[in-house]
């Protein structure tokens, strides 16, 4: 009986590592042509796949990656500035070797994946909670690929997309390693982490969202990481190092011109609102400041109940609304959202998150050339959609758990 009970799972695991192939290798090969296309017909896609290749060819040749504008090996179609630390340049080397085209090709096919490495890590932690009672559904890699390409549609990940931005793959680490790798006890707990904050800053709130959840090895390999990548860079490209950290890194003029409607993060509302007063900033840092304890707060009652999925998320939205540029891309946080509430059932709430985000309202209400200062009551409302979503979803979850029975279980991870 016990050999009768184990061969259909066997059978289901078998069949879940075949749509796990195939998955990659139609998306993989999806990725590739559509980038060899993008570069024999001339499309003008993938701005940032574009910046970030440069970057790499420009720290191979030794060409400067900061101070002199936009960098010598972008196409003329590509007017973005390098910003990111040289360790990031470094870690897209392998562009340099690919044509534009396919560099975005394959930013694309990465990206999906990840969305796709997202949905299954999120299904999971359902899946393992049993207090939860998720349905049966959620341990199918059919129901899997099927949200994947539902959530293709919200605005924040097709625009990734477009633009060959990083978004999904740095947020893809950060899950796979709080979420899958590190909660299951693995000595490699936090590199994703560091290896993601290398690439880009912001990502170094995720460890201190591993020392609230009291992992701290996990976090001290985070940062251990990160701080390995920027010796190396030190010990490589002295020069493109140092002029990061001394200017680039450390610079917040480009804070305070933030006003576009796009900058979706509190520093951007402040700006609009205060129509560009050079104190706006200062007003935002303090109000992020402020919610800095309810959400350690809301981490640790996730974390106490075993829900490390949305521990996860707090922090991350949290993170979106201090850092002092979040552009509307940015918020592809919202896909571990929906996917979370679809699997526990939250039928009513997945789905006004969802149409939020596929709606692009922050594409329709009037922007460019400081329209924002002068929008009325309702303009601003809906042209600080993603902001708002998170402060008025957080103050909801903390009168809950205020004024709600308690639910305490286990913590997601024993140290």
């Amino acid at each position: 009986m016990t050999g009768l009970r184990a061969e259909p799972k066997a059978e289901s695991a078998a069949g879940d590592r075949r749509l796990l192939l195939g998955v990659v290798l139609a998306v993989t090969g999806l990725g590739i042509g559509i980038g060899v296309v993008a570069g024999l017909a001339g499309w003008q896609l993938g701005a940032d796949s574009a910046v970030y290749r440069a970057g790499a060819l420009s720290l191979l040749h030794d060409r400067p990656l900061y101070g002199t504008g936009l960098l010598e090996f972008l196409p003329n179609w590509a007017t973005l500035p390098f910003i990111y630390p040289p360790s990031a340049a470094m870690l897209f080397a392998p562009l340099a070797t690919v044509p534009v085209g396919l560099a975005w090709g394959l930013f694309v096919a990465a990206s999906v994946l990840g969305v796709f490495a997202v949905v299954r890590a999120v299904l999971g932690t359902v899946r393992a909670g049993s207090d939860w009672g998720a349905p049966a559904w959620v341990a199918s890699g059919t129901a899997a690929v099927g949200l994947t390409v539902l959530l293709l549609a919200l605005e924040p990940v097709w625009k990734t997309l477009f633009l060959g931005q990083i978004n999904l793959i740095l947020m893809t680490l950060v899950v796979l390693d709080v979420l899958v790798v590190g909660a299951a006890g693995k000595r490699w707990g936090g590199v994703l982490v560091g290896v993601a904050a290398a690439v880009k800053l912001t990502p170094l709130i995720f460890i201190a969202h591993l020392l609230v959840l009291g992992r701290r090895a996990d976090a001290a390999r985070g940062l251990c990481t990160f701080a390995g990548l920027q010796v190396l860079t030190f010990a490589l490209v002295p020069w493109q190092a140092a002029g990061y950290w001394s200017d680039v890194g450390t610079d917040l003029e480009l804070v305070n011109t933030g006003n576009w409607i796009f900058n979706q993060s509190l520093n951007g509302m402040m700006i609009r609102l205060a129509d560009g007063a050079v104190w706006s900033t200062d007003v935002a840092v303090a109000v992020g400041a402020l919610l800095a304890m309810p959400a350690v707060w809301l981490v640790r009652q996730y974390a106490m109940r075993g829900d490390a999925a949305a521990a996860l998320l707090v922090t991350a939205f949290y993170g979106l609304l201090l850092s002092p540029l979040s552009w509307s891309h940015h918020w592809v946080w919202v896909v571990p959202f929906v996917v979370l509430l679809v699997a526990r059932g939250r039928w009513l709430a997945a789905g006004a998150a969802f149409l939020g985000f596929a709606s692009c309202v922050v594409m329709i209400v009037p922007n460019g050339r400081d329209t924002e200062f002068n929008w009325g009551p309702v303009e601003f409302v809906f042209g600080n959609a993603y902001v708002f979503f998170p402060v008025l979803l957080g103050a909801v979850l903390c009168a809950r758990a205020l004024t709600g029975p308690s639910r305490v279980g286990v913590p997601s991870h024993p140290g």
